[in-house]
């Protein structure tokens, strides 16, 4: 097994392991600081899928993250209040799995969309691009009055899933984690398979892809569309987390969190995401406490990252040895 396997089998481990630990020890807290780890590391997997096997720098994904928040969110207030969406008709739900496939709809059409408009350009303007349509949900958020406009929309009960009860912390992160693992196969799958290959040419040598009679433009709105549907799954359980949406969950400073704790770990590199939303969450509670100002810190490390380890945590450990999906 290689360096990067046994790395990303320790972390699984530590997934498992710590939160099991803290449930029994009664530190709740350090229970829903692991839910936000895996809920932040599962839309850093997405976001990798656009950015690491596509080469798609995106500083909009906060537009999908914040979709699903407010689906989830939209479908819980006409449950909670029994009001239809739609007069008559389109009843609310307080039931995840029908949530997540809506938000998977959801995300999945904004980024078809987003990206078959984005992908007309390229390099900085793609970056432009994506980050204008962050900034629309954003401020369309902000106006929404019927959804509480800049005051956010409060949940008041989390919602349920068959068999578990998802107020109990433990059982919530375990459906969490369930639903990265499930997502890292699907990653792993995705980047073995041909569409894998076919992405990875896309991002290095597109005109041989074209010469072959293959668009990479559409490889890569393919990929861009399944990246923005894990973001918008990923947003539908953070929203459930905290119980609340807000407009911030489409601003363009999560969008640069997501970009950030990807390069923290290993662009790239399948367990990536997920090492750096350890990193960052970690960070972000034990910094908070020594200074207001722990950002700082934050950039400090990043830019170590990026001069002296351009693989991130994951290629530091792992060496020059080939990414292992």
């Amino acid at each position: 097994m290689s360096r990067e396997g046994a790395l990303n089998l320790v972390v699984l481990a530590g997934l498992v392991a710590l939160p099991l630990w803290a449930h029994l020890a009664g530190e709740t807290f350090t229970v829903t600081l692991a839910t936000r780890a895996v809920i932040l590391a599962l839309a850093g997997v997405g976001l990798n899928l656009a950015l690491g096997a596509g080469g798609l720098v995106s500083l909009g994904h906060a537009a999908f993250f914040g979709l699903g928040g407010y689906a989830m969110g939209i479908l819980a207030f006409h449950a909670q209040s029994m009001t239809p969406l739609v007069d008559g008709l389109l009843p609310g739900t307080k039931s995840m799995p029908v949530i997540w496939l809506t938000t998977i709809a959801v995300s999945a059409l904004a980024a078809l969309v987003i990206g078959l408009l984005s992908l007309r350009t390229a390099g900085v303007y793609f970056i432009m691009v994506t980050l204008a349509f962050g900034q629309m949900f954003f401020y369309f958020a902000i106006s929404w009055n019927a959804y509480g406009g800049e005051d956010g929309l409060s949940i008041w009960v989390r919602n349920g899933f068959p068999g578990l009860n998802t107020l109990v912390p433990i059982q919530f992160y375990g459906l969490c984690f369930a639903v990265l693992a499930l997502v890292l196969l699907l990653s792993h799958l995705v980047r073995r398979s041909p569409f894998g290959l076919v992405l990875n040419a896309a991002r290095q040598v597109p005109a041989r892809l074209e010469a072959v009679g293959l668009d990479p433009t559409r490889v890569k709105l393919v990929a861009f569309v399944v990246s923005g549907a894990i973001t918008g799954l990923a947003g539908a359980l953070f929203a459930d987390l905290n119980r609340f949406v807000s407009p911030a969950m489409f601003s363009w400073q999560l969008s640069g969190e997501l970009m950030v704790l990807v390069i923290l770990g290993g662009v790239g590199r399948l367990f990536g995401p997920v090492v750096g939303a350890v990193i960052f969450v970690a960070l972000e509670h034990w910094l908070d406490g020594v200074s207001d100002y722990w950002h700082v810190y934050l950039g400090l490390l990043l830019l170590l990252i990026v001069l002296f380890a351009r693989g991130g945590v994951i290629g530091l450990v792992a060496g020059r040895e080939r990414a292992h999906d």
